[in-house]
């Protein structure tokens, strides 16, 4: 994701959710089937229950969102946790979908929509506190999936972001593409 300078809380929020979003996928696209639905041990989550996990989520947050508890009543969490989506393609389309109601829910709002109130679990929040402790929720999930994905990609992994022991050349890239545009 290109940096852009904004003062826009929101369209800085919406930006962070489309980055980790895309992270996500560029994890789970180099992730084996196989791998997707492995579980490391009986206390761990795999990618699959991670994504179904998400989208139960995003689905109770974002419904409604301005006028209903965050907390939907028919939010079963535990659920979550068991069954995973059978294939990629199952699980993709829960991803998608728990996403659109993200998406659906923050880009008609305005700035001057931060400061109203919202609840979650019966707890006011302010749109900007539900949008952070939203950003913290997805992004710690997120990371897990990549790492997951990381190691059952092994070898054939493609870094997402500078590569290991890449910087100094990550760096002299940047100077260089500061030194044309001058």
């Amino acid at each position: 994701m290109a940096h852009q300078l904004t003062t826009s809380y929101l369209k800085d929020s919406i930006d962070l959710f489309r980055y980790y979003k895309k992270l996500g996928e560029r994890a789970m696209v180099q992730c084996p089937d196989e791998g997707i639905f492995t579980v490391v041990d009986a206390e761990s989550n795999s990618i699959a229950i991670i994504v179904k996990h998400l989208a139960g989520n995003m689905r109770s947050r974002w419904t409604d969102f301005l006028t209903t508890d965050g907390e939907k009543p028919d939010r079963n969490r535990d659920t979550e946790f068991e069954e995973p989506p059978a294939t990629r393609a199952e699980l993709m389309e829960l991803w998608e979908r728990g996403w659109k109601y993200l998406f659906d829910a923050l880009e008609p709002l305005t700035d001057t929509d931060a400061s109203r109130t919202v609840t979650i679990r019966t707890e006011p929040h302010s749109v900007m506190q539900a949008i952070n402790r939203q950003i913290a929720h997805y992004s710690y999930h997120v990371g897990q999936i990549v790492y997951l994905a990381r190691h059952f990609a092994g070898d054939k992994w493609q870094s997402l972001t500078i590569p290991k022991k890449k910087s100094g050349e990550f760096n002299k890239q940047v100077a260089v593409g500061e030194k044309s545009q001058r």
